[in-house]
């Protein structure tokens, strides 16, 4: 029943934006970060906790160690884009989905096929030398032993993800609040709505129709329209990929 009404709003609308979070990713092989089994409760380092290590002070300050926790815990070179990635990625190739907002890091969005993607967090795709600015692929990162460094020179390459203690960066967020303002549906799928500033930007939708597609309970759901309590692939696979 929830899904058949997905699928009305889905047809009803002409604007739509895609707010997605970690639980996109998880049928993809990707852990998330938050949950019971998620990366933050791990037990991987004495003096550490995973938060710290994705924070820019232990990029500075730590860096070998950054790396191989980035390499083993951040970096997913076998994920593949799934239902959800793909049903996206179809919604806008018909003209009814006009961007989508990520809170994820692994660019399975674009692999999917999707073209206008808002990464507020960047990408393990999309590298760049500390001192020069070289562009350099994930390849690169995950095959050089220990730090990379640039070869041209000799910088140090850090993935274009934004850590812990840096800010978003001002031009993807500003391009995400337009394309929510101009939204006349707004679907929030795989999160929990707890990670500011970018789960703020919700707040500048005007839209028609709000929906929420996650596994457990979010903030915002006395606001939506539509509140599904299910894994978003499974949802997103049933609404459009099989309509």
């Amino acid at each position: 029943m929830q899904v058949q009404e997905l699928k009305t709003i889905i047809n009803e609308s002409k604007r739509i934006v895609f707010f997605g979070g970690a639980g996109v990713s998880t049928a993809s092989g990707i852990p998330d970060f938050r949950s019971a089994n998620g990366l933050y409760h791990e037990k991987y380092h004495r003096t550490f906790s995973p938060e710290e290590m994705v924070s820019h002070m232990f990029f500075t300050d730590y860096t070998e160690d950054f790396f191989k926790f980035y390499k083993q815990k951040l970096v997913y070179p076998e994920a593949k884009p799934n239902a959800c990635h793909i049903a996206l990625a179809k919604l806008e190739k018909e003209g009814k989905l006009k961007a989508v907002v990520t809170q994820n890091i692994d660019g399975l969005h674009q692999e999917a096929g999707s073209k206008k993607v808002f990464e507020l967090h960047g990408s393990v795709k999309r590298n760049y030398c500390t001192q020069c600015h070289t562009f350099y692929d994930a390849d690169y990162v995950m095959q050089a032993k220990g730090i990379p460094y640039c070869e041209k020179c000799g910088g140090i390459i850090k993935p274009d993800v934004v850590l812990y203690g840096e800010g978003l960066d001002n031009r993807v967020v500003s391009q995400a609040i337009e394309a929510i303002e101009n939204a006349d549906t707004l679907i929030i799928g795989g999160t929990s709505l707890i990670v500011y500033p970018a789960a703020g930007l919700i707040d500048y939708f005007r839209g028609n129709k709000l929906v929420l597609i996650n596994k457990s309970q979010t903030a915002t759901e006395g606001h939506a329209d539509l509140v599904i309590h299910e894994d978003i692939a499974k949802v997103m696979q049933a609404a459009v990929l099989d309509a």
